[in-house]
C-alpha cells in the first residue's frame, strides 16, 4: 500500500465501492480503507459469501451488490480490510492502522464514504441483552443465517423495519409482533409527494409488495405505538407497548428497533467542516456540492454519509465524486466530466424524489419521545437523561459544557451513540430548537492507539 496516492477513499458500501472502481479506472491509484474484513458495507454485508444469497429471504437488490464488489476488485484500486482510520486531518492527512502498524497516509484527495448510523432512540430497558437495532439483526442474517429461536418484537418506523419483519418472517423467525411508531396518515402526508418518487418504481413496487407480503402473514402489526418499554432482569423478557392510555406487556426474546438512518457525521465533525440541518429527516448532514465537494479543497463526501438517499443513490453519488477527484487532479477536463456526470446526476435527482416521499410518509420520532429521567442515554459512561438535566440546572448550556461535566460521549464511541439525543435534551431544557444545538464533535485519535503505534509513528 503506498502512502501517497491520488485518491484515498474511507468506507467501502456502495458509494466508496463505486467511487474506487470509476477512479481506478479512470487511471487514478486508489486506496480503499474499510474497516470491515470484506467489501460491502452495511447494505451489502457478506454479499458473496452470505449462506442466504439468491434465496427468497434476501432480496435481489442486496444480491446485486456482488456485481458491485467484483466490479471493484477488478479494477486494480488497492483494498485495506480491517483498517481502522483513528484521524483524518485538514490538509487530507489520515491516520490508520492496518495489519496492526500505525501510520500516515497523505494522499492527494480524501472521500469520505462513510455510509449512515441508525438513529438512535433511548427508552427504559434499551440497554438490557436481547436489544438491538434492526439493521444489527439483519447484518446477523445476512452474515449467518441467523434467527432468534424465540419470539421476536420489531418496533420503529421507516421501510427498513418494514425490510427486516418481511425478511426475517421468510427465514421463519417468530414475530411476535410488529409495533409501529409512525404517526397516523402516512399516505395522506405522502401523496403530494407521490408523483416526484415515480420515477423510482420498481422501488415503491418492492415497499408495496412487501407492506402486502406483511399483511397476508398472521404477524400482527400495533398500529399508532406511543410508548415502549424493554423489561427484564438480566435480559429481555418482554417488551410492554402502548397505544394512547393503554399498556401491553407482549413476552419476547428479541426486541429489534428502527428509527430511521442518519447521517455519519463523526469525521466530517472532526474536520469542522460546515453542516446544515435537515428539518425533514431531522439530522445534520455536510455542507456539499453536487459532486461532494466540501469546504476543504481536499475533502469530498459521497452516499449516505453526505445525504440520505439510500443505496442506489450512493452508488452514483460515490461516481460523481470519483469523476470530481479525476477533473480535480488533472485526468478529465471540466466537459468531460459533466458529460460523464449528466446520468449520474440524474438518477441522484430520481431518487431524491423517492426520498422526499418517504420522508413525509416516515417522520422520525423525536428522541424525547419515550425518555424518563432514568434511562440511560450514554451507554459508554451509564450516563442518564436525569444526569443531563441536572447539569443542564446547574449552568451547562451547550453539549460540550454537558461533556466535561458529565462524561457523556466521552467514551469509546465518542458519542457515536448518544451525541445526537444529548444534543436534543439540551435543547428542550435551555429552550432552543434542534438547529440551534450540534451535537458534540469527536476528538482524534478515533479509534484505539497503543503506545507502541505512537512511538512507531514518531519515529517515521
Amino acid at each position: 500500500m503506498t502512502d501517497r496516492p491520488d485518491l484515498a477513499i474511507v468506507g467501502a458500501g456502495p458509494a466508496g465501492l463505486a467511487a474506487a472502481t470509476e477512479a481506478a479506472t479512470r487511471g487514478l491509484s486508489v486506496t480503499l480503507l474499510d474497516e470491515r474484513a470484506a467489501p460491502g458495507g452495511i447494505v451489502y454485508h457478506a454479499v458473496t459469501r452470505s449462506p442466504l444469497g439468491g434465496s427468497a429471504v434476501l432480496d435481489a437488490d442486496y444480491c446485486r451488490g456482488a456485481g458491485l464488489v467484483e466490479a471493484f476488485r477488478s479494477s486494480g484500486a488497492t483494498y485495506c480490510p480491517g483498517a481502522s482510520v483513528w484521524a483524518v486531518d485538514r490538509d487530507g492527512s489520515i491516520g490508520v492502522t492496518v495489519d496492526g502498524q500505525a501510520r500516515w497516509l497523505r494522499p492527494r484527495r480524501v472521500l469520505l464514504a462513510t455510509g449512515c448510523m441508525e438513529r438512535s432512540l433511548p427508552f427504559p430497558g434499551w440497554t438490557l441483552p436481547g436489544v438491538m437495532t434492526a439493521g444489527a439483526g439483519q447484518i446477523l442474517l445476512k452474515d449467518s443465517g441467523a434467527i432468534p429461536d424465540g419470539p421476536v418484537v420489531l418496533a420503529g418506523t421507516g421501510p427498513l423495519l418494514l425490510l427486516v419483519a418481511v425478511q426475517y418472517l421468510r427465514a421463519g423467525a417468530r414475530i411476535a409482533a410488529v409495533a409501529d411508531l409512525t404517526p397516523p396518515g402516512a399516505w395522506q402526508r405522502g401523496l403530494p409527494q407521490l408523483a416526484g418518487a415515480l420515477g423510482c418504481l420498481p422501488l415503491l413496487r418492492k415497499g408495496l409488495s412487501m407492506m402486502a407480503e406483511l399483511r397476508r402473514s398472521d404477524v400482527r402489526r400495533i398500529p399508532g405505538v406511543t410508548g415502549l418499554r424493554a423489561i427484564g432482569t438480566d435480559r429481555l423478557e418482554a417488551v410492554e407497548v402502548r397505544q394512547g392510555a393503554r399498556a401491553e406487556r407482549i413476552p419476547a426474546g428479541v426486541l429489534l428497533v428502527h428509527a430511521g438512518v442518519v447521517p455519519n457525521i463523526v469525521l466530517t465533525r472532526m474536520l469542522r467542516l460546515p453542516h446544515r440541518w435537515d428539518p425533514r429527516q431531522r439530522c445534520w448532514r455536510p455542507d456539499a456540492d453536487a459532486f461532494g465537494a466540501t469546504a476543504l479543497d481536499a475533502v469530498a463526501v459521497a452516499g449516505d454519509g453526505a445525504r440520505i438517499l439510500g443505496a442506489e443513490a450512493a452508488i452514483h453519488a460515490g461516481r460523481l465524486a470519483a469523476l470530481d477527484a479525476a477533473h480535480r487532479l488533472g485526468v478529465l477536463d471540466r466537459a468531460e466530466r459533466d458529460r460523464h456526470a449528466a446520468p449520474e446526476q440524474a438518477a441522484i435527482e430520481r431518487h431524491a424524489g423517492l426520498r422526499s416521499l418517504l420522508d413525509a410518509m416516515y417522520p422520525p420520532p423525536d428522541a424525547l419521545t419515550f425518555l424518563d429521567a432514568d434511562t440511560t442515554i450514554c451507554r459508554c459512561e451509564d450516563i442518564t437523561a436525569a444526569d443531563i438535566r441536572a447539569a443542564i440546572a446547574d449552568g451547562c448550556r451547550d453539549p460540550n459544557q454537558v461533556k466535561a461535566v458529565t462524561r457523556c460521549a466521552m467514551g469509546p464511541c465518542q458519542g457515536r451513540q448518544c451525541g445526537q439525543t444529548l444534543a436534543r435534551i439540551v435543547a428542550d431544557a435551555t429552550g432552543q430548537t434542534e438547529e440551534d444545538v450540534m451535537p458534540p464533535r469527536a476528538r482524534p485519535p478515533l479509534r484505539r492507539l497503543t503506545i507502541g503505534d505512537l512511538a512507531a509513528l514518531e519515529t517515521e
